[in-house]
Order: C-alpha cells, then sequence, then structure tokens
C-alpha cells in the first residue's frame, strides 16, 4: 500500500463520515467522563467498543481498499469492537481508576492528533481526525489502561495496531508517533499483566 492510496482512503472517509464522527466523538467522551466518574462503570468500555466497530465496518470495510486493509486491520478492530461489548456486559462493577501521570499524558496526546496533523501541513479531508483507527485505538489503549481487571488478548490487538505506529515514516503521517506512544505503553501493560498471578 503506498503512501497516497492510504491518504486517499482517508479523505475519502472524511468527506463521507465526518456529522458522524462529531457525534460519535462527543458520545464517547461523554461515556468516558461517566466511567471516570464512576456514574456509569461499564460506559467507557461500551463505547469504546462501538468506536472500534464503527472504525472496522465504516473505514477499512467501506471505505478500505488495499488487501491489507480488508484482511488485517478490518479483522482487528471488529474483534476490539466485540471484545470492548463483552467486557462492558461481562465486568460491569470494573471501575475506571482516574488517569495517571503517563495516561493523562497519552489522553493529552490523543488530543492533539488533528492539531499535530493540520501543523504537519495536512488539511481536510486528507488528514487524522479522532474518529480514525489510529486515533481510536491510541484512546482505547489510554483509557482501558484504567481498568483494573484486563483482557490480554484485547491488549495484544489493541498494542499490535499500536506499534504499526512506525509506519508514520513510510506513509508521512508522522502524527502516528502518537499512536506507537501508545503502543509501547500497551507492551508495557501486557507486561504487567503477565506477572499477575492468576487467581481463583
Amino acid at each position: 500500500m503506498n503512501a497516497q492510496a492510504f491518504w486517499n482512503v482517508i479523505g475519502n472517509y472524511n468527506r463521507q463520515t465526518w456529522i458522524i464522527q462529531i457525534v460519535l466523538l462527543m458520545v464517547v467522551m461523554f461515556a468516558i467522563m461517566l466511567s471516570y466518574n464512576q456514574k456509569v462503570k461499564w460506559a467507557a468500555k461500551f463505547m469504546l467498543g462501538i468506536a472500534n466497530l464503527f472504525i472496522g465496518i465504516a473505514f477499512f470495510a467501506l471505505y478500505g481498499t488495499e488487501p491489507i486493509q480488508k484482511f488485517f486491520a478490518l479483522p482487528l478492530f471488529l474483534i476490539c469492537g466485540g471484545l470492548f461489548l463483552c467486557e462492558s456486559w461481562r465486568k460491569k462493577d470494573d471501575t475506571l481508576d482516574k488517569p495517571n501521570a503517563i495516561q493523562k499524558l497519552l489522553l493529552l496526546l490523543f488530543g492533539i492528533y488533528p492539531v499535530v496533523s493540520i501543523a504537519l501541513g495536512n488539511s481536510f479531508p486528507q488528514m487524522v481526525t479522532y474518529i480514525m483507527p489510529c486515533p481510536i485505538i491510541s484512546l482505547s489503549i489510554a483509557v482501558y489502561a484504567g481498568y483494573k481487571r484486563k483482557n490480554k488478548a484485547l491488549l495484544v490487538l489493541m498494542t499490535i495496531w499500536g506499534l504499526t505506529g512506525i509506519k508514520s515514516v513510510i506513509y508521512n503521517a508522522y502524527e502516528d508517533i502518537i499512536l506507537l506512544i501508545c503502543g509501547l505503553y500497551g507492551l508495557v501493560l501486557l507486561f504487567n499483566e503477565m506477572k499477575v498471578p492468576k487467581t481463583k
């Protein structure tokens, strides 16, 4: 997949879905606030599930043009979305702790994703917005890190996508260095989860 094909997919997606993106972003942010405030503990997981499913279906299934998008990215996001929804149901009472210093930094980096894209010379529609694959996985990792009980399979999949941030230098999408940072944090979370002994 070449850089121009990469940006063409982004442009087509943004032109056709920008209104849905705005609405979905507001709902996702509201759900995350509800969970951080312990009002609806499962809300963040539920809406991150919806957001990941939306990316899989809208970005990759509808607008994707390359085999790697259809056969790698599409199933990855669908599985992540499904696992988030499953977690929101099975672990309804799992609390979302307030973000620590690292998680706050990652949330800040997510917040400036489009700003960085514009600063790098991109403009709408061929720019990175919040409801796109890399920002959504970055947000998902940063928020999910705050839950006490974590699904290792979900962490593995999000971390795999996070580490694809290395492509930032291939496609001139240097804003995806943010994704790579989140992917490296995902590795740390996985390592910590592996160290925790199983409880009956």
